[in-house]
């Protein structure tokens, strides 16, 4: 289900099992927050609440209980807002993976657990695109619908650039990290960048039938103003360029290549 926001996509109601419910949440010009709800408990997290207003509209109208924030890394259109929603929610834990982010009052690391009423949430470091980049790996009290939180580390049929770190730190993120996440595990990045991603995948790979397929899925979703994610970590092995090679070198490759398409 879906409900017209604001900006730049209708928000939209993904439901994991009887486990967790995500909501995207469209923010700024293509950026995304999403508020994850424990299903048992109505305890929820946003993850990188950078339009304030539209998480305290979302949280109200699903009547849950506001206790995480998630942030990703620390630029601005992912933690910006970090400080007037906990302005809003007092007492809330204010998470990130750097001190820069932020509000941010508990750094994590790699492995570390959270919770969010019952569901768990395992932080994963992922550092390249800033030093401090974490992902979240998020899944039901018996571990079942996973879903991944990938800020500016993976994106539908992209990756971030190397603002902070090299090659060979994005390509043990994408092949050894994520890569080896639940083939399953639903997919959900920090912007709507599909559709010119996907463009660039059809350059590097013009016959590649998944893509071709998540292209014509995407125009449609963005003709609807739906978002085109989440896709999974199995279907970002079929079409996404940056998770097909096989090298450090050919990551530094492909990133050249892509910072260089129009």
């Amino acid at each position: 289900m879906f409900r017209m926001a604001s900006t730049h996509t209708k928000t939209t109601v993904v439901k994991h099992a009887d486990s967790f419910t995500v909501t995207i949440i469209p923010a700024l010009e293509d950026n995304y927050m999403y508020l994850i709800t424990d299903t048992a408990t109505k305890e929820a997290a946003i993850v990188d609440p950078a339009d304030p207003e539209n998480v305290r509209t979302e949280v109200d109208h699903h009547g849950v209980s506001l206790k995480t924030i998630l942030t990703t890394h620390h630029h601005w259109d992912h933690a910006g807002g970090n400080k007037q929603v906990a302005a809003l929610y007092p007492g809330i834990k204010v998470v990130a993976g750097d001190q820069r982010a932020d509000a941010a009052d508990h750094i994590v690391k790699e492995g570390d657990t959270l919770m969010i009423g019952q569901t768990r949430v395992r932080c994963i470091f992922t550092p390249c695109h800033t030093t401090g980049h974490i992902c979240y790996y998020v899944t039901g009290s018996d571990g079942e619908s996973p879903a991944v939180f990938t800020g500016d580390t993976l994106f539908l049929c992209g990756c971030g650039k190397f603002f902070e770190g090299t090659a060979e730190e994005m390509f043990d993120n994408l092949s050894n990290k994520l890569g080896k996440l639940p083939e399953e595990t639903k997919v959900y990045c920090g912007h709507e960048y599909s559709l010119q991603n996907l463009k660039f995948g059809l350059d590097v790979d013009p016959e590649n039938k998944h893509l071709l397929q998540k292209m014509e899925y995407a125009t449609s979703r963005r003709k609807e103003k739906l978002p085109v994610p989440p896709s999974t970590i199995a279907e970002e092995k079929q079409y996404n360029p940056f998770m097909r090679v096989q090298s450090a070198a050919d990551m530094k490759t492909m990133r050249e290549r892509k910072n260089n398409f129009k």
